[in-house]
């Protein structure tokens, strides 16, 4: 996973409460249980003009010149909302958006966010409105938590420690856990010590 230290582009508006993840990834564009291939079924019954087709509605944000690339998303209260599929995640990651802006964050969607290299910023609605308003660019420092417009002003936003150590590092749940490898080596070792009829199963392994 790609980590993340700071992130300057122009933020794609999409300031719609309640975007769940059906939106993002409707089940019918989900063709396999791999982490690729969705890209293309992203905001599917937003993005084109006909369900199962391909032909982009030029009215939608990421079918626009100016956000074609889109890195860093503006979203609505409650985002990502609804199922807790992971394929919503996977398809953001791979058409290329790196962090959303939004009032907040469904919470088994914001932890599949960072747990897929994707940053979930909480702001207010006010601020993200005004970020939408002005079209210009912004940068997302994760280390300092901020989002912050050139010249202009400068927000600050709370993220958790490990899911900003996962971001930080590009780790997964169980590359973290593995940071820890010599205390857990430590532990077993005390633990069979202690409670050797625990561990007969290992006996010839």
């Amino acid at each position: 996973m790609k980590p993340f230290t700071t992130l300057t582009a122009l933020p794609a508006p999409l300031l719609l409460d309640n975007i769940d993840t059906d939106t993002i990834i409707p089940s019918r564009e989900m063709k396999s249980t791999g982490k690729t291939g969705l890209a293309g079924g992203l905001f599917a019954p937003w993005r084109y003009r006909t369900p199962g087709g391909r032909d982009p509605d030029p009215d939608f944000v990421l079918n626009r010149p100016d956000h074609a690339d889109a890195q860093i998303l503006l979203g609505g209260g409650n985002f990502g909302c609804g199922s807790s599929r992971e394929h919503a995640v996977w398809a953001l990651a791979e058409y290329g958006i790196r962090a959303i802006i939004a009032p907040g964050f469904a919470p088994i969607f914001a932890s599949n966010c960072t747990r897929n290299g994707i940053v979930p910023v909480t702001l207010d609605r006010a601020t993200i409105e005004e970020i939408a308003a002005s079209h210009a660019p912004v940068t997302i420092d994760l280390a300092a938590q901020t989002v912050r417009q050139e010249g202009g002003a400068c927000w600050p936003f709370d993220i958790g420690a490990e899911a900003k150590a996962m971001l930080l590092e590009g780790l997964d749940a169980i590359d973290l856990t593995l940071k820890n490898r010599a205390e857990i080596a430590a532990f077993q070792q005390a633990d069979q010590a202690s409670r050797p009829w625990i561990y007969l199963g290992d006996i010839g392994q």
